[in-house]
């Protein structure tokens, strides 16, 4: 790889680990909040860097993705109705070293998209395979900065699967599990344990084949090379 470094944007710790595991990556940790991960990709740019790839899971938008889907991002769709398009050399290297891939659209979004109906409507809005809370700003700071993007993202709950609250209120600043939030949840809403246990299924199986990509993908995340 030539030098430089490759930024890979995740919601999570867990999916942070992953990324740099591969050879000339750093990752950052939006935790689900949009002013801490824009803050953390702008402290991040320099002359060294090559890209920016928004890695990680993603909720499922198109109907008929399982969990494990992995999906190339083809554009990136955020609400106030800008469309980015992603590096297509490095789309297209993601998409061939990644067997049974996906590539389609992928929305952005400040907040998770956890019912069922939002996600139809979204789907049938715009298109989009996929949601995540990253994807969006990775292409607005690359697309400020001139740096190429890449949108990697592995299908967890489907688009016929709702989160419970306790899914959705379950995630540090930092991007570690609020375990505290979510027993405070399930507390309050029982109920909610059977879908919870599900999830957990469902995400198992989604960071199994994002920890795939990166073997497949190896240094730089599949963005040796570019310029």
């Amino acid at each position: 790889m030539a030098s430089g470094i490759v930024i890979a944007a995740t919601g999570l710790q867990s999916e942070a680990r992953i990324a740099e595991r591969s050879q000339g990556v750093k990752a950052v940790i939006g935790g689900g909040r949009d002013q801490r991960l824009m803050a953390l990709l702008q402290q991040s740019m320099s002359d060294g860097v090559r890209g920016i790839i928004s890695f990680g899971i993603a909720g499922g938008l198109r109907p008929g993705l399982k969990p494990g889907t992995v999906v190339v991002g083809t554009s990136v769709i955020h609400g106030s109705g800008r469309t980015y398009q992603p590096d297509a050399l490095w789309s297209d290297r993601l998409f061939e070293a990644l067997p049974n891939a996906e590539s389609g659209p992928v929305a952005g979004s400040s907040t998770i998209i956890a019912d069922r109906d939002e996600k139809r409507a979204i789907y049938l809005a715009s298109g989009a395979f996929a949601a995540d809370m990253e994807s969006h700003l990775v292409a607005q700071i690359a697309t400020d900065s001139g740096l190429p993007f890449a949108v990697l993202r592995v299908i967890a709950d489907t688009a016929s699967q709702g989160l419970p609250p306790a899914a959705v209120n379950g995630l540090n600043p930092d991007g570690t599990p609020n375990i505290s939030g979510v027993l405070k949840s399930l507390s309050a809403q029982p109920s909610q344990l059977w879908e919870i246990i599900r999830i957990a299924g469902a995400t198992r199986r989604a960071m199994k084949a994002l920890f795939r990509c990166h073997r497949l993908l190896g240094p730089g995340l599949g963005c040796a090379d570019l310029g």
